[in-house]
């Protein structure tokens, strides 16, 4: 198989003839991915994290408010310590809240590394040979099985990141990248929720809940307080504490929204899903190979230790050269997708014509040439072509453009070869034709 060498550190400078050293970047500088970092890699966010901004905001801003128009003047109604307590919980509740939210969104939630090039086919050798000279196709399988506590799990390969995925992983086609017992990708933090976060999203949406019924409970507690003050009815006791109504209204439809949430994500765990699972396989309908009892479901999540992440984001690489940027695949190996005029199934797009920089025309004519050599036979030509036509039913042809194609041409020389002047003058004859026999065309 065909591995991208490693590019020296020391290369020989063309004008001055000295010799320089490649720059060093950080891995987060070089990330595929779409996530974002700050801190020079120390934080990691999806690409949505202008979303973080508004979700902070609808935290603070009613919490400020409780605290500037009911906590404050609950401080009056109640003894010092008492009215003080009610406006520290409500700070340090909401402080708690925030951190909870910036270890969900600002860590890595379990990505798995991307490969280089493709993983080598169950079986091969390495020596396998077709003709003494041509080493054969060998196609990636698309979906294996393995076996999890006794049941056979499916699992697939990814075309983005080169790899067989884990199981419960899967590819997030926001962030662009494959995560370890992917749960969902959540807009409202920015970021995935997978293995290494999954916790601290619970318990941020957890002790979201409990913000919002402490806000919702003491704001009845002040309407109380003015009635029985006044002693007058709950509407006019409303209409003196406008501040309050807004913040009934407020949490108590965000408490339907994560309370709800809470309250789903508390089934999940006690069955050991993630809300991923729970909308494609339904596991109520068959076994759940995961679930290990009530017990061990939560135990399994809070209380075990988060692996390591398996990226180093502030890891200094070499500067990917230009020309090997991209996937290879070697010869003989070809990705479970390729060829095929299909799109890629995690990212939701499809192959279009002029990727690469290669137009419509340009791949009809590079298609033609080589159905003509295949059919003429690779003795009569030039042994450079014959060595090209190899490559290229080898399987790397994505990696050839065909405006940089040298077949034919002779070293330091632009000449073409009788064989290439023959084949293109063949082509130009076949798409004539071609075109004459289309009803209404113009020729």
């Amino acid at each position: 198989m065909y591995v991208i060498p490693p590019p020296s550190h020391h290369t020989s400078d063309p004008t001055t003839g000295s010799t320089v050293g490649d720059e060093l970047l950080r891995t987060y500088q070089t990330w595929k991915g779409s996530n974002i970092f700050f801190l020079q890699g120390r934080l990691i966010f999806g690409p949505d994290v202008r979303s973080l901004g508004l979700t902070i905001f609808l935290i603070v801003a009613p919490v400020t408010t409780f605290c500037i128009f009911v906590a404050r003047k609950l401080m009056d109604d109640f003894s010092y310590n008492m009215g003080l307590s009610i406006m520290v919980v409500a700070v340090i509740f909401t402080f708690c809240v925030l951190v909870l939210l910036l270890l969900t969104s600002g860590r890595d939630p379990g990505i798995i590394p991307r490969n280089a090039h493709p993983p080598e086919p169950e079986g091969y050798d390495g020596s396998t040979e077709v003709g003494g000279t041509q080493t054969p196709q060998l196609r990636l399988p698309r979906i294996k099985e393995v076996e999890v506590n006794g049941v056979n799990v499916k699992i697939k390969y990814c075309d983005t990141c080169m790899l067989y995925r884990p199981p419960r992983c899967s590819h997030c086609s926001i962030c662009n990248n494959c995560v370890e017992r992917f749960d969902h990708h959540c807009p409202w933090v920015g970021q995935c929720i997978g293995l290494r976060n999954y916790r601290f999203f619970f318990m941020f949406v957890f002790s979201t809940t409990l913000l919002c019924i402490y806000v919702f409970g003491f704001c009845w507690v002040y309407i109380k307080r003015i009635m029985d003050a006044d002693e007058t009815t709950i509407w006019k006791a409303l209409v003196k504490t406008p501040a309050s109504i807004v913040l009934i209204v407020y949490t108590f439809i965000s408490v339907w929204f994560v309370g709800g949430l809470t309250a789903f994500h508390l089934y999940l765990i006690s069955t050991n899903q993630t809300t991923y699972e729970n909308f494609r396989y339904r596991y109520d309908r068959r076994a759940n190979p995961y679930n290990k009892g009530v017990v061990e479901n939560f135990q399994e999540i809070f209380g075990t230790t988060i692996p390591p992440s398996k990226n180093n984001f502030r890891a200094k690489v070499p500067r990917e050269q230009p020309g090997l940027a991209g996937r290879t695949v070697g010869p003989g190996f070809v990705s479970p997708n390729m060829g095929k005029a299909m799109g890629d199934i995690e990212m939701g797009r499809k192959a279009t014509w002029g990727e690469d920089g290669a137009s419509p025309c340009e791949g009809h004519i590079l298609s033609g040439d080589v159905r003509n050599i295949k059919d003429r036979g690779t003795g009569e030509i030039s042994p450079d072509l014959r060595t090209t036509i190899t490559t290229e039913e080898l399987g790397e042809r994505p990696a050839i453009h065909p405006r940089r194609s040298s077949w034919g041409r002779k070293s330091g020389s632009w000449e073409m070869s009788p064989e290439v002047l023959a084949l293109a003058a063949r082509v130009g004859e076949s798409n004539r034709a071609c075109g004459s026999s289309i009803p209404g065309s113009n020729v």
